[in-house]
């Protein structure tokens, strides 16, 4: 879905995970980002799947899984009352998530988000995890609505980190990250390039992270 230039199908490499992982996609970002991070992040999985919509409440297929998976469906979501899975041993997150979890994504700007799960009833039935997010995010070109928000595939990397070490999963991420950092690559050589359409002539050629963020933003980013 990206110009042969700036593929990065040779930088995807999947791989399976107990852990399966729903994204569940606005419809906004659907259209808008076919190369957005919750694309990537299912190619890099081969235990998920995108699903988009809004109101999730009567989708067959969303309420399929949920019917099969009645006991171990989560909701990954931040939250201070949530299971959070930084703090929690092995025992616990094995005891709260079982030996096969799903755990739905919602994958949209932070008011679509919100918005998606007020609508979904069966989606606000369920358990929710969270966790400690210590690094900032590396998608510099956004605009997040926190230094530490962090896009759908960069959550995903830190959910299965932290299973990792909880033992519920066994599965090599070093790489994961490879092709979310060649795309940002990617576009800021397409900005800094003088011959690129990007290229705005002001004499910048580095872009730094943002440390100002919107006091009430209204097209942030929660997972994207």
């Amino acid at each position: 879905m990206r110009p042969s230039g700036s593929c990065i199908c040779k930088h995807i490499n999947s791989f399976e995970t107990k852990t399966r992982f729903i994204i569940l996609m606005h419809p906004k970002e659907y259209k808008k980002e076919k190369n957005g991070t919750g694309h990537m992040t299912k190619l890099q999985l081969e235990n998920s799947e995108i699903i988009v919509g809004i109101d999730f409440t009567e989708d067959k297929r969303v309420n399929k899984i949920l019917t099969e998976n009645r006991d171990s469906s989560f909701l990954l979501y931040p939250g201070k009352e949530n299971f959070n899975l930084s703090i929690r041993n092995s025992e616990e997150i094995i005891s709260f998530l079982g030996a096969s979890p799903t755990i739905f994504i919602l994958d949209g700007t932070w008011p679509c988000a919100r918005k998606m799960l007020k609508l979904s009833k069966n989606l606000q039935k369920l358990k929710r995890v969270s966790f400690d997010n210590k690094i900032k995010s590396k998608f510099i070109i956004k605009q997040q609505p926190d230094s530490l928000c962090l896009s759908t595939i960069e959550s995903v990397y830190t959910v299965l980190n932290l299973l990792n070490v909880g033992k519920l999963e066994d599965c090599k991420t070093e790489d994961f990250l490879i092709p979310f950092e060649k795309m940002i690559e990617g576009q800021l050589e397409y900005l800094f390039n003088p011959v690129s359409g990007g290229y705005d002539g002001s004499g910048i050629n580095e872009l730094k992270p943002k440390d100002k963020y919107k006091v009430n933003p209204q097209r942030s980013i929660i997972y994207e």
